[in-house]
């Protein structure tokens, strides 16, 4: 943030839009009650929007809204359409930025376009098989927070696998499963912020061990030697760009055991509760909760109108 230029909340209306129709609801509405009471702190006039469908109405007076719709309409660019037809301001990406985000697949022929390090990876549709070795993660394409994700470790388990991502989704993408630290890397504008490590209790990160509070250990900043930080940092902010985003996202990272980074995937709206790592991350720099609620709002405005 630059002190130079003032920036206040106060006064401002500024609805949450919070909820939607994904997998990720519940998880959207405990981000969106976080930061209305962020928000509300400064002064600003905060309503919560809880979005059962994809139907949005907000107050008449409305300055900005804060999309914390996780997953499916909000993060994919539907939403952030939506609110360009009616000339409306909003936080993080735009529709292109967002969709490409959040298609794993077009995520990673960008990825692999820029030079960024990620797994083997392939495509498969209905009555394939994998042609990579195991062990293999399958994930439907276009769904956020671990939904959906399966670790395949036998030749047995690939057919449930890949049936149950298939029920999600008519692609499934398949990669290389690599072994080593997972770590996540905010971004704000063109910050990196310190790496956390995560660690869970057993099995590996997926949507339960992400929303569940006391079955994940995490560390920030992560205990890396220096070098390592700083080629972590540079693939995640290399990955932020490779997909044209300028706001803030979260970028998981795996760390083998030769300290060689690999992006899993980009999240350009990040959980915002009391177990979301963006909001630990900035905390390790001496951001609160509240600064940070501010400066997602400021950077969104830098590349669009300003609030009225």
């Amino acid at each position: 943030m630059n002190p130079s230029h003032p920036f206040s909340l106060a006064g401002k209306s500024i609805a949450v839009l919070m909820g939607g129709p994904g997998a990720e609801r519940d998880v959207s509405l405990r981000s969106g009650a976080a930061v209305c009471n962020a928000l509300a702190a400064p002064g600003a006039r905060v309503t919560p929007v809880d979005v059962i469908n994809r139907t949005v109405e907000l107050p008449p007076d409305t300055d900005l809204v804060f999309n914390l719709i996780h997953g499916t309409f909000g993060e994919d660019g539907e939403l952030q359409s939506l609110l360009d037809e009616r000339g409306i301001t909003y936080t993080g990406e735009g529709p292109a930025g967002s969709r490409l985000a959040f298609d794993k697949i077009e995520s990673k022929r960008r990825f692999d376009a820029a030079g960024v390090p990620n797994a083997a990876w392939e495509i498969l549709s209905e009555g394939q098989s994998p042609s990579l070795s195991l062990p293999l993660v399958a994930k439907p394409p276009r769904e956020g927070s671990s939904v959906g994700v399966h670790l395949i470790h036998k030749a047995s388990e690939i057919e449930p696998a890949l049936a149950d991502c298939f029920r999600r989704s008519p692609d499934v993408l398949v990669e290389a499963f690599i072994s080593g630290r997972e770590l996540t890397v905010g971004i704000l504008g063109d910050r990196a912020l310190p790496i956390i490590e995560i660690v869970p209790n057993d099995g590996f990160y997926d949507y339960e061990h992400k929303y569940t509070k006391g079955v994940s250990n995490y560390y920030c900043p992560a205990d890396l030697p220096a070098d390592v930080t700083n080629a972590v940092q540079a693939v995640a902010l290399a990955a932020h760009r490779a997909l044209g985003l300028e706001v803030y996202s979260r970028v998981d990272v795996l760390l083998d055991e030769r300290h060689a980074p690999y992006v899993l995937e980009v999240n350009t709206i990040p959980g915002m509760t009391e177990t979301s790592l963006l909001p630990k991350a900035a905390a390790a720099v001496g951001i609160s909760f509240c600064a940070l609620c501010e400066e997602i709002v400021r950077l969104s405005l830098a590349k669009r109108k300003p609030m009225k």
